[in-house]
């Protein structure tokens, strides 16, 4: 059974997170240039999570990944394809660009208010079908109970159940009440075997922020100085603008450096983002996806 680092504990003053980020906010004007909407665009987990999607809106999405290279060939495609477990079949029969993951959520998403074996069987059916990637959320009521051993263990049997495939961890931010909370759940993650932590499910408010995005990229950076294992960043829930998108880049660019700016270790969960980037990118109104 796993034990609980200490290293999950860390208090942070008042201001000081507000601060960080304001001086990151301030030079990130500096970003302000194609390459930098190119390398967002790039970092995307293209996301459809509605209840009313469906086999035809898998297979859908996928076709307009696929001609992506067609319409934009000087660009580089998105990063993933993220849907519900029910259209993963679909999304990966259809599917043609190698380069793009396909990420599925699982283990009782959005709330994991379920059993741990159907959370198991539940990633395992995912992965059979065809998923690359796997999102899950991390049990929220047992560690607002403070019950961090139970969490660890959870998080660590649901990684067992991806093997070699990506595990990212949803935290669950805005839900966490407090940046000393976001810092431990950012450990027990890691610890837990996470390969990705993820700010939110985009399904709760706040989704995601930038002092979430600072505090876990902080904390990613600290994981990696005592284990030298590279952990990536996601930010998800509400980002929509293309200058947004630019913010969590200075961020990640600031705290974690150079070596995490690229889609192995920094995505972006977002629909409209894409289309929003495209048209920065191009200088004109573009709704491709």
């Amino acid at each position: 059974m796993k034990r609980v680092s200490k290293s999950y504990e860390r208090e942070f003053h008042d201001g000081v997170v507000e601060q960080a980020v304001a001086e990151i906010i301030l030079k990130s004007g500096e970003l302000n240039h194609q390459k930098w909407y190119e390398l967002a665009l790039s970092c995307i987990d293209l996301t459809t999570l509605n209840s009313t999607d469906n086999y035809q809106q898998g297979e859908k999405f996928a076709k307009k990944v696929n001609g992506f290279r067609h319409e934009f060939p000087e660009l580089r495609n998105v990063a993933a394809i993220c849907v519900y477990p029910t259209i993963v079949e679909s999304v990966r029969k259809n599917l043609l660009s190698a380069d793009v993951m396909l990420a599925s959520v699982a283990a009782g998403f959005p709330s994991s208010q379920t059993f741990l074996d159907v959370k198991v069987l539940e990633i395992q059916k995912t992965l059979a079908n065809g998923a690359d990637e796997i999102d899950i959320v991390l049990n929220l009521g047992n560690f607002l109970a403070e019950d961090y051993s139970l969490v660890l263990q959870e998080i660590s049997q649901l990684k067992e159940a991806c093997g070699s495939s990506h595990l990212k961890v949803i935290l669950e931010t805005g839900a966490l009440k407090g940046y000393e909370n976001i810092w431990k759940a950012a450990f027990l993650a890691m610890q837990g075997g996470a390969d990705f932590i993820k700010t939110s499910t985009g399904k709760l408010e706040p989704a995601a922020t930038l002092e979430a995005a600072w505090v876990m990229c902080s904390a990613i950076k600290s994981y990696y100085q005592q284990t030298n294992k590279k952990v990536g960043f996601k930010a998800a829930g509400g980002i929509v603008e293309s200058a947004d998108a630019l913010k969590y880049i200075a961020i990640v660019k600031e705290v974690l450096g150079d070596e995490w700016l690229n889609n192995k270790l920094f995505r972006i969960g977002a629909s409209r983002l894409a289309n929003n980037l495209l048209t920065s990118i191009k200088g004109e109104n573009i709704v491709y996806f």
